[in-house]
C-alpha cells in the first residue's frame, strides 16, 4: 500500500493548480504549446526537489560542444563512472534542470556520474540526442575509463535514450558497458502501449505531452526505428537492465513491455513498478519512503556491478 507521504504528495501534484487560484486541473500539450517556456518552468522548478547533497563536487566539462558536468564525491576518482543520460521529453532538459536530483544518486553509489547534455528537438530532431549521448559514451572510453567500469543511467526520455544508446553502441560493435539503470523509460514513441489511455487519467503530464514530444524527436522518420524506440528493437546481448516505473503513470506499459521482450531475449532484467507511484517516483524527495527505497535499491545495484 502507498505510504501516506506519498499521498499527500501525489495529491499535491495533482491539485497545484489551486494553489496558484486556477481552476484548470490539467494542462493539455498541442503543437502550439511553447517549448521555450516549458525550458524555463524546468529550470525554475529544479530547487523543488531540494538541494545539492553534502559532499559533492561538481566540475564542467564540454564534449562535442555540448555542456556536460562531472558530479563526483569528495576526493572522488574517475575510474568508475555513471553516465547519465538528461529526460524531458527530448525537448528539454539540462545540466542545471538535473544536478541536485541526480547527485543523490552519486551520494548514494559512491560512485561518480557524468551528466551529459544532447541537443533538443524541435530544433535537432532524431538522431541527434542518439548521437550525443553515443559521443559522451566513446568520450569517456577515450579518457581511459573501461566499459566495465561504467553504466548508463536515464529518466522518461532519458531512459529511452539509455537504452537505446545500449542498441547503438552494440550494432555499432562498441563495448558495452556494464550494466544499465532505466526510471520510467520512454521506449515507445508509436504511442501503442495500452497505459498512454489507461492511466491517462492518474499520469501527472500533461495530456498530449508524449504526442507532441514524440513527433518533435521523430521528424520525418518511422517511431518504430528501434534506435528511436528500443521495444521494437532486437534485444539480444544486452548487458543486465534494472527498470523502475510507477503504476499511475502512462509510460507504464513501456517499461513492463520492454522488460518482457528483453528477458525474452536472454537479458538480464529487472522490472519493479511501483504500486502507488508517479513518473520517476525513485527521483522524488527523500521524505518519500518509496522513493527512498528505490534509490537506495538503484544505489545497490550500481554497487554490485560497478562499486566493488
Amino acid at each position: 500500500m502507498p505510504s501516506l507521504q506519498s499521498h499527500l504528495f501525489r495529491f499535491v501534484l495533482r491539485h497545484s493548480h489551486l494553489l496558484r487560484f486556477q481552476l484548470k486541473k490539467k494542462d493539455v500539450w498541442d503543437f502550439n504549446t511553447s517549448i521555450p517556456h516549458f525550458r524555463r518552468e524546468c529550470e525554475k522548478g529544479a530547487g523543488r526537489f531540494g538541494k545539492m547533497p553534502a559532499g559533492i563536487e561538481v566540475s564542467p566539462v564540454t564534449i562535442a560542444g555540448l555542456p556536460a558536468e562531472w558530479i563526483l564525491p569528495s576526493q572522488g576518482t574517475k575510474d568508475k563512472v555513471l553516465l547519465y543520460t538528461i529526460g524531458g521529453g527530448y525537448v528539454s532538459g539540462s545540466c542545471n534542470d538535473h544536478r541536485s536530483i541526480v547527485a543523490r544518486i552519486v551520494k548514494g553509489s559512491g560512485v561518480g556520474m557524468l551528466l551529459s547534455e544532447h541537443r533538443l528537438a524541435p530544433e535537432h530532431p532524431y538522431p541527434a540526442a542518439l548521437d550525443d549521448s553515443v559521443a559522451a559514451y566513446r568520450w569517456l572510453l577515450d579518457q581511459g575509463i573501461s566499459p566495465s567500469n561504467t553504466m548508463i543511467v536515464g529518466e522518461s526520455a532519458g531512459g529511452g535514450l539509455c537504452l537505446a544508446t545500449l542498441l547503438a553502441l552494440r550494432d555499432q560493435g562498441i563495448p558495452l558497458p556494464a550494466a544499465a539503470v532505466a526510471i520510467s523509460p520512454w521506449t515507445d514513441l508509436k504511442l501503442t502501449g495500452e497505459s498512454h489511455r489507461t492511466k491517462a487519467k492518474v499520469c501527472l503530464s500533461p495530456e498530449g505531452m508524449s504526442t507532441v514530444c514524440s513527433k518533435y524527436y521523430v521528424g520525418d522518420k518511422d517511431p518504430c526505428l528501434p534506435w528511436i524506440s528500443p521495444l521494437y528493437g532486437d534485444l539480444h546481448g544486452l548487458p543486465p537492465i534494472l527498470i523502475y516505473v510507477g503504476e499511475y503513470e502512462t509510460l507504464l506499459d513501456d517499461s513492463t513491455r520492454f522488460a518482457a521482450k528483453a528477458k525474452a531475449a536472454g537479458v538480464d532484467v529487472t522490472l519493479k513498478v511501483g504500486e502507488g507511484m508517479v513518473h520517476c517516483f525513485p527521483l522524488l524527495p527523500p521524505f518519500i519512503p518509496e522513493a527512498r527505497q528505490a534509490m537506495d535499491q538503484i544505489c545497490a545495484f550500481i554497487k554490485t556491478n560497478i562499486g566493488k
